[in-house]
């Protein structure tokens, strides 16, 4: 057993001695351990922050399109945007989805769950009392509406079914819209707002969700029993028309939307071989072009930061022969009390690998520093996961070894008279 645990014990004892040697060596050499610190840092700082910021804005984008449902597929005029030139060409003159194609996809779709169907009237001005709210979006929807789509309400309630089916002149609202139409404090709950002239008393008000990339906002939404849109603009000649569909929970969205496709191309009465004259959107469209759009994202930042790393571990290992140079004397001192090549090795080893990491943890602090500034100045929250803390770790080490691999090893190889001789 103690000849098994002695090598060990001698390893422990030599990574301890090299520490020392290194934190002495950096200690006296504060200019020169600062220089080769600021080549490290920045070269971490820049390949972390890049890597931070996409990280980022790819968790922002992902959770606004899990907003839109990874069972749902909605039936549109307009297919959702794909890599390349986007043939609005082809899609100008197709048919809108109208309430009646929703109403036979309910009766004859087997595989899905909820139907809804829904029309936006854009960008318009909410009014009560004197006071505006603009860009408001107006959402008429079926009843099943709320079975599709997973909403939080601040107060109030949701509509009835009967309402839905009456066209009620009721809506709720959004938080940002609720805040510009009344004062602090007071309750919309039964107060009457104006759409177009139209009368609309509010029964709810949506919990603030704050601004979405992809995803709809209710922070600026008002949402209106479909009939009632029916009243007030022609809703079979609106591009903002949608049916919505979720699957049933052992259906596949593949297997939904070929169901679909049968069913419209019916309904259209489309002949064999005619294109379809309908778009079938999901969300996993859009994560397939998000995939490839952050895969480019990050090998730019690989680039980036990879330039910054090099000219940063050129840094390391000019500063690691000066320090090799220096201390000749030393190493040949060393050698001729016995010291194996080995322990030279890894004691200029340990020195570079020691000024990486210092250098590393300085560029993750400016990394650190800089997400909370752009949080406080922007109000975009940039994470510094404890992955890219490990990669911004890692790199520093590995940066280190490869660096002061070669001062290292000339050092070991020094004959101990020759080197007792040299001046430092």
């Amino acid at each position: 057993m103690e000849e098994t645990s002695c090598p060990v014990i001698l390893i422990i004892r030599l990574i301890k001695e090299s520490l020392f040697f290194a934190l002495i060596s950096l200690t006296v050499n504060k200019l020169r351990t600062f220089l080769s610190l600021l080549g490290i840092t920045i070269g971490i700082f820049a390949i972390i922050l890049v890597y931070s910021i996409v990280d980022s804005l790819e968790k922002n984008i992902r959770d606004s399109v899990s907003q839109l449902g990874d069972n749902v597929v909605y039936v549109q005029k307009w297919p959702w945007g794909g890599g390349g030139e986007y043939a609005w060409w082809k899609y100008l003159n197709r048919p809108v989805p109208l309430s009646k194609e929703a109403d036979l996809l309910r009766k004859r779709s087997r595989f899905s769950e909820n139907i809804a169907f829904g029309t936006s009237l854009g960008g318009t001005t909410a009014k009560r009392n004197g006071m505006d709210a603009g860009g408001v979006d107006v959402l008429g929807v079926t009843f099943e509406y709320n079975q599709i789509w997973d909403f939080e309400l601040a107060g109030g309630r949701y509509f009835t079914e009967s309402e839905m089916s009456g066209g009620k002149p009721y809506c709720i609202i959004g938080s940002n819209i609720a805040e510009g139409l009344f004062v602090s404090g007071e309750n919309p709950i039964g107060q009457k707002i104006s759409i177009r002239g139209q009368k609309l008393s509010v029964i709810g008000v949506f919990e603030k969700v704050g601004e979405s990339i992809v995803g709809q906002s209710y922070d600026k939404m008002v949402l209106v029993p479909f009939k009632f849109v029916r009243t007030v603009v022609n809703t079979d000649r609106n591009d903002g028309n949608l049916i919505m569909i979720s699957a049933k929970e052992d259906v596949s969205l593949g297997q939904l939307k070929d169901e679909l496709t049968g069913i419209m191309r019916s309904i259209r009465r489309l002949r064999p071989g005619a294109d379809d004259d309908f778009a079938l959107n999901d969300p996993s469209l859009i994560s397939r072009q998000l995939d490839s759009l952050f895969g480019v994202l990050g090998l730019v930042g690989t680039v980036i930061g990879g330039f910054s790393i090099l000219v940063g571990g050129f840094g390391i290992a000019n500063i690691m022969f000066v320090s090799v140079r220096e201390r000749t004397n030393e190493i040949g001192i060393q050698k001729a009390l016995g010291a194996k090549n080995f322990v030279v090795l890894i004691q200029f080893l340990t020195e570079s690998v020691v000024l990486c990491l210092l250098g590393g943890v300085a560029g993750l602090m400016l990394v650190w520093l800089g997400a909370y500034a752009a949080a406080r100045a922007f109000d975009f929250e940039i994470f510094l996961s404890l992955e890219n803390v490990l990669v911004g770790l890692g790199l520093s080490g590995a940066i280190g070894l490869i660096s002061g691999f070669i001062p290292a090893w000339m050092a070991s190889r020094l004959n101990p008279v020759d080197a007792i001789r040299m001046q430092a």
